[in-house]
């Protein structure tokens, strides 16, 4: 998972407000039902000593959001009377959390957003396609094509000398509309870097898209007959397929991140030595087990790699005053200041993870931690 939408957090010292909710509105007292929901969540706040500008902007942005149709989450961060960032979740959180500290609560948003696998879906007829695409940063682009050919569309039965060659033109016109598609298709996916096509619609077309689409992005297409191009259609059954394939990448991620790690043996193993790899700026990739109800904490002083298991390292590290913040957002701090990704984990997928917390280093040397075992 890439952390740099993460910078505008780490580049104010704080104190900070987080903020997540349960923020749906799909029914028709959502709205009061939110209402109660934030105002627990604001006294929480002020019950922590959150300044009251801080507490007014969240106010402000969370009764003001646009709001999401079905069931979803709104996630805050502020400082200093400003909301400095908000996400939405797709789906609640699994609880409402108020935090105000020295720095920024970020587990509980990377934990449910998860890896962002950019993507493109493509929703074809014989006459065009919708093309749907998603960046690694969220951003959300479309586009619509309209085939170059679009008469005759249908291999008419009309009998006669004529049908041969109605039946050729019908296939010629679909042929070329499914070039057209897939060069659109393969721009837009070259675009966002996508790691997964999904063709979904009529089922000559979808096999004529992909036979168009460069060899690079074959390898990456998923067919599916869920979905249909028309007004008015149900197409849920199309977004469940998405997700999964999306699910199914970034569980490849995970995969290879552990197999990777696992390479190392011993090095960058447990809280103490990725404590250390970060201290040092060697870490390339941490892989942290989620946990909510973890009450680990770290020492953290003003800059990203001043990270310590104990007040005392800080202060031969020249710390004047040491700070004791919760374990998993000190480590995320020292992620984003030193540009290391992070991969998160389930307590199944790494169950023989020391303190639930490994990291792959992007160098290693004599004084390394665990560099000596054979």
């Amino acid at each position: 998972m890439e952390l740099s939408f993460l910078r505008p957090i780490y580049a104010r010292p704080g104190p900070w407000a987080s903020v997540y909710l349960d923020a749906s509105r799909d029914s028709q007292d959502s709205r009061p039902a939110l209402d109660l929901r934030w105002r627990a969540l604001r006294e929480r706040l002020a019950q922590q000593g959150a300044d009251p500008a801080t507490v007014a902007a969240l106010d402000s942005v969370v009764r003001g959001h646009d709001p999401m149709a079905g069931d979803y989450g709104f996630a805050a961060f502020a400082t200093g009377g400003e909301v400095v960032l908000t996400e939405y979740l797709s789906a609640p959180p699994m609880k409402d959390i108020a935090a105000n500290g020295p720095i920024a609560h970020t587990m509980p948003l990377l934990a449910q957003r998860g890896d962002q696998i950019p993507w493109v879906r493509v929703l074809a007829n014989r006459a065009g396609a919708d093309i749907d695409a998603m960046s690694t940063s969220g951003v959300a682009q479309r586009a619509q094509v309209k085939g170059g050919n679009q008469y005759p569309l249908r291999r008419i039965d009309q009998g006669g000398w004529s049908q041969s060659n109605w039946q050729r033109s019908g296939m010629t016109s679909w042929h070329r509309n499914a070039d057209d598609i897939a060069t659109a298709a393969a721009e837009l996916a070259s675009g966002v870097g996508a790691e997964v096509i999904v063709l979904a619609g009529d089922t000559p077309m979808r096999e004529m898209i992909a036979a168009a689409l460069p060899t690079y992005w074959q390898d990456r297409v998923v067919r599916t007959d869920a979905g249909f191009r028309a007004a008015g259609a149900d197409n849920s059954k199309l977004d469940d397929v998405t997700v999964q394939a999306i699910a199914e990448v970034a569980t490849a991620h995970a995969d290879a991140t552990l197999d990777k790690f696992g390479m190392q043996e011993q090095i960058g193993n447990g809280l103490d030595a990725v404590v250390t790899a970060l201290q040092r700026g060697q870490v390339e990739t941490m892989l942290l087990v989620d946990d909510p109800s973890s009450t680990e904490q770290l020492w953290i002083g003003d800059l990203p790699t001043e990270i310590a298991t104990s007040p005392e390292e800080l202060s031969a590290m020249s710390v004047a005053e040491p700070r004791q913040v919760r374990a998993d957002a000190a480590l995320v701090r020292a992620l984003v200041g030193t540009d290391a990704d992070l991969t998160v984990l389930g307590p199944d997928e790494a169950p023989d993870l020391p303190d639930g917390v490994g990291a792959i280093l992007r160098y290693a040397d004599a004084s390394t931690p665990g560099r000596d075992r054979g």
